[in-house]
């Protein structure tokens, strides 16, 4: 089915008694109100290919070929519980929408057998999406009684997963581009800026700096050309939220950048995605394909004299081109190296013209606060952080997912209630929020509240939303030594507090999670020393570096500093890792009662740290261990154990 443009300006008009039967009946189908035949869809965004999604998808169009039915099969985008993909939604001619969880290719036949004959596939079974007019499925749970749903707030998630991101028409029939046609036909650009100011919107890149505020510096600078960029490089390997709104509900972004570019005087604009998202760049060129097909793009857009265009610049996924203005460099060609500021973007960016730059979370705000009113949206959260804000929650998790909560909820909330807790009913141990330049919070800060300002309080920053969990099983010093690992391959090497001190971070924090080679070397006072200086070089990077990504990358060392002492004195001290993490740390030794000298352990050892005679119990020279275990693994006879 598609829909005309006549069609788009009939759904955007706001008397629809001019609708006729037919159009009316299609626009019922398109928002799920009214079906004639069954509509299957599967959660295809990247986490459910992950999880089998194309091949489920595969058996299911087989199941419904071979057995003659007439069914529309779609794919859709995540619908934020990503652990329990692939996510299948049946909807049935007269039945309310069933979701089912985990529904692999090979389990596809069962449970659509019992579907088709209104019986419940209890294993599968995740929610139902009730309606009044439709028969509900028994004993199945309505998505607000979900506890994962009905504690969010799903304003820029609520199309995800729910609506085929590839058919511009269903964005259309709920409700989608209204708010921009509102904008170009009722608004000039000054009070959509006013209207945005008023309702408290802040960037959601992390910075939180006031979006009204920042699209009226670009108004009010004078220029022939004015550009605005959607920022979805996404650096944080933490974060997957702008991938997947992206992937879920395309023409919200669009709506919201073309609203964007109309209040700054933008027409033109680009969204700078990391190369590797190609499922939701497949998206995006579709959906704005879709919408330079229906008038919505393009030029004298429904006749108001308003031209824009969008294009889509692929990044190389560099950490440092998530920064404005290593990102701008990277559209106009070069490297992507942060420039000093002042000058700001939004008085000389791209090209040297005013240019606005906000994240897809951001920009996914607006339609909803032009159609509801600025009042709405400020009626959420707090005094001073309004909306909602989207976390990526990811590791010790029992639910790894995609969440969107009022400002204003603890994060006790989010990672007990909605995320279901620790994973393996395991202690929770530490929150990584904001990934490699966010923070190390500990058990102490579950119950801050998600809030620009009183984070900021506490020396803490809301960050881009990536949040990894970790347990009693992990280490902490580990932790950052990765981060530390991955970032310095990341800085531009621009400036030298970065690009040299993160090295130096990295080594610092290898030398902790090792024990000294031997006692003529001068590696304990070097782990002494370094330890000393860790504090010290990663407040320098903060106060010296270029850009926010030499001065946040220490972020992660200094809240764990203050949070984790006891961590870092245990490994540096004792040389002992709780969490047994650092196998470098580890002392292995030999029970010689109940060693049988088998000798599986000595030719499983790869540095010949084992030595005896067969029949005789081994021993371990602990100067040639480095760790490994293998000899744990080996040993049937319980004969190897850890100090």
């Amino acid at each position: 089915m598609s829909i005309s443009k006549e069609l788009v300006k009939l759904i955007l008009q706001k008397d629809k008694s001019v609708a006729d039967n037919t159009i009316a009946q299609q626009i019922a189908v398109l928002r799920r109100e009214s079906i004639t035949k069954p509509v299957i869809t599967v959660g295809s965004g990247t986490c459910g290919m992950i999880a089998g999604a194309n091949e489920t998808f595969k058996a299911i169009e087989e199941y419904i070929t071979d057995r003659g039915i007439e069914a529309q099969l779609q794919k859709v985008g995540c619908i934020g519980i990503c652990s329990m993909e692939p996510v299948v939604e049946i909807h049935i001619p007269g039945k309310t929408r069933l979701f089912l969880k985990n529904l692999t290719e090979e389990k596809v036949n069962d449970a659509l057998d019992d579907a088709f004959h209104h019986i419940v596939p209890a294993e599968h079974t995740l929610m139902q999406i009730e309606n009044g007019n439709l028969s509900a499925w028994p004993n199945v749970p309505n998505y607000n009684n979900v506890p994962f749903f009905a504690l969010q707030n799903r304003i820029v998630l609520k199309n995800c997963g729910l609506i085929n991101p590839y058919d511009i028409d269903q964005y259309l029939a709920l409700g989608g581009y209204k708010a921009f046609i509102k904008t170009i036909r009722n608004y000039t650009a000054l009070q959509i800026c006013d209207l945005v100011e008023e309702s408290g919107l802040r960037g959601r890149s992390g910075g939180g700096y006031t979006t009204g505020k920042k699209w009226k510096t670009a108004l009010f600078e004078q220029s022939e050309q004015k550009y605005l960029i959607c920022n979805a490089e996404e650096s944080d390997p933490g974060a997957f939220m702008d991938r997947a709104i992206i992937e879920g509900d395309p023409h919200r972004v669009i709506e919201g950048m073309a609203i964007a570019a109309y209040a700054i005087g933008a027409t033109k604009a680009f969204v700078y995605i990391r190369s590797e998202y190609t499922v939701a760049i497949q998206t995006l060129d579709t959906a704005i394909k879709q919408a330079k097909a229906a008038g919505l793009l393009g030029q004298d857009i429904q006749g108001s004299g308003f031209n824009f265009d969008i294009s889509i610049r692929k990044g190389p996924g560099a950490f440092v081109c998530g920064e404005e203005t290593a990102l701008i460099s990277s559209i106009e060609g070069d490297r992507g190296m942060p420039e000093t500021k002042p000058p700001f973007p939004a008085k000389q960016g791209l090209f040297n013209k005013p240019t606005v730059v906000n994240n897809v979370e951001t920009l996914a705000n607006i339609a909803e606060i032009i159609n509801r009113g600025p009042s709405w949206f400020s009626a959420i959260g707090t005094e001073k952080s309004k909306g909602t804000k989207i976390f990526a929650i990811s590791g010790k998790i029992h639910h790894t997912s995609l969440v969107e909560v009022a400002m204003g909820t603890s994060f006790r909330q989010i990672i007990f209630d909605i995320a279901g807790g620790i994973k393996d009913d395991k202690h929770f141990k530490a929150m990584l929020l904001g990934g490699p330049v966010g923070f190390c919070l500990s058990e102490k800060d579950l119950d801050l509240h998600v809030d620009f300002d009183i984070l900021r309080n506490h020396g803490l920053g809301v960050g881009s939303g990536g949040l990894i969990i970790l347990d009693e099983n992990n280490c902490i010093i580990d932790t950052l030594k990765y981060y530390m690992d991955f970032m310095q391959y990341q800085s531009c090497g621009k400036c030298i507090p970065c690009r040299e001190g993160i090295k130096r971070l990295f080594e610092i924090l290898t030398r902790i999670t090792h024990k000294p080679l031997n006692s003529e070397d001068n590696s304990t006072l070097e782990r002494i020393k370094g330890i000393i200086q860790l504090e010290e070089i990663a407040q320098v990077m903060k106060a010296t570096s270029l850009c926010g990504l030499g001065q946040s990358v220490v972020n992660p060392i200094l809240s764990a500093l203050e949070r984790f002492k006891h961590e870092f004195e245990e490994h540096l001290y004792e040389r002992k890792c709780q969490a047994w993490i650092c196998k470098q740390l580890r002392t292995f030794t030999i029970d010689v009662d109940a060693c049988t000298g088998c000798s599986l352990c000595a030719r499983k050892c790869p540095t010949s740290a084992i030595i005896g005679s067969k029949r005789m119990p081994y021993f371990i020279i602990e100067e040639k261990c480095i760790g490994c275990g293998y000899c744990i693994d080996a040993c049937k006879f319980d004969a190897v154990f850890v100090k």
